[in-house]
C-alpha cells in the first residue's frame, strides 16, 4: 500500500528555526568561518525560547555546518546552512549502528585476509589511496574519495570473491557512515594516520595487527556526534 496518505506531522519549532537561520545566512552572504548572532538574541528575534534556538544549533552541529565554540559563540563551517531533513537524520542514526557493526565484522576480517595474500600492486594501490586522501585534506576537504579508494583496495587486497560481494551490498550504507565520519572536527587527519597504520600492517605482511588496526579504525568512525544526538519529537 502507499505511504503517501500517512497522517500529517506538524513541523517542529526547531526546523523552523533552521529553516530561518538559513535564510538569514543565504541573504545576509554570511560565510564559512562567520559568527552567528548569540542564541539569546536568536530567540528575541525570532520569538521563540532558547531552548528552540539551541536544539537547531545542535542539528547544524551533527551536519557539521557549524561549530559552537566554548564561550565563543557559533561560527559556519560552510558558506550556507543547506541542511538534511530532520527526519532523514533520524532515519540514519537508526541504522547507523547496524551499519557500523557490519563494518567491524567485514572489514577486520578483510584486512586480516588483507596482510596474508596481498601483492605489490595491493600495497602501491592502497599507497596511491592515501596519497589521494593527503591531498584532499590539504586542499581543506574532508578525504571522502581516498578513504572509499583506500578501502576498496584493502578489500582487492584480501581476494575473497564472497566478502567483496559482501561489502558491495552495503556500499550506499558504508558511504554514508564514511561521510558522517569524516565531517567530524579534526576526523580527516585522524582517519589518515589510522589507514596508514593498517597499511604498514598489510605491507609488512602482519595479519593480527591489520586486524587491530581496522578494529580500531572502525572504533573511531563509530564517534561521531549523529548518534549522541537526541531528536526532539515535539516542538
Amino acid at each position: 500500500m502507499t505511504d503517501a496518505l500517512r497522517p500529517m506531522t506538524k513541523q517542529r519549532l526547531y526546523e523552523q528555526v533552521l529553516e530561518r537561520l538559513r535564510q538569514y545566512v543565504a541573504e545576509g552572504g554570511l560565510r564559512a568561518g562567520d559568527r552567528l548572532p548569540p542564541e539569546r538574541d536568536l530567540a528575541q528575534r525570532l520569538g521563540v525560547s532558547r531552548a528552540s534556538v539551541k536544539q537547531a544549533i545542535v542539528v547544524l552541529e551533527v551536519q557539521g555546518l557549524v561549530e559552537a565554540r566554548h564561550g565563543g559563540g557559533t561560527y559556519l563551517v560552510r558558506d550556507s546552512l543547506d541542511t538534511e531533513p530532520v527526519d532523514r537524520m533520524v532515519e540514519r542514526r537508526r541504522r547507523l549502528p547496524d551499519v557500523l557493526e557490519a563494518r567491524e565484522a567485514l572489514e577486520t576480517k578483510l584486512a586480516e585476509l588483507a596482510a596474508e595474500r596481498r601483492t605489490e600492486e595491493d600495497v602501491a594501490a592502497m599507497r596511491s589511496a592515501l596519497a589521494h586522501m593527503s591531498e584532499e585534506i590539504a586542499a581543506g576537504g574532508h578525504g571522502v574519495e581516498g578513504d572509499r579508494l583506500f578501502h576498496a583496495a584493502v578489500t582487492a587486497a584480501a581476494h575473497s570473491s564472497l566478502l567483496a560481494e559482501f561489502m558491495r551490498s552495503i556500499a550506499e550504507q558504508i558511504a554514508e557512515s564514511r561521510t558522517e565520519s569524516l565531517r567530524q572536527p579534526g576526523r580527516p587527519p585522524r582517519s589518515l594516520s589510522q589507514h596508514q597504520a593498517i597499511l604498514d600492517a598489510i605491507a609488512a605482511q602482519q595479519p593480527r595487527q591489520a586486524a587491530a588496526a581496522m578494529r580500531r579504525h572502525v572504533a573511531t568512525v563509530a564517534k561521531v556526534r549523529l548518534l549522541d544526538w537526541e531528536p526532539e519529537e515535539e516542538a
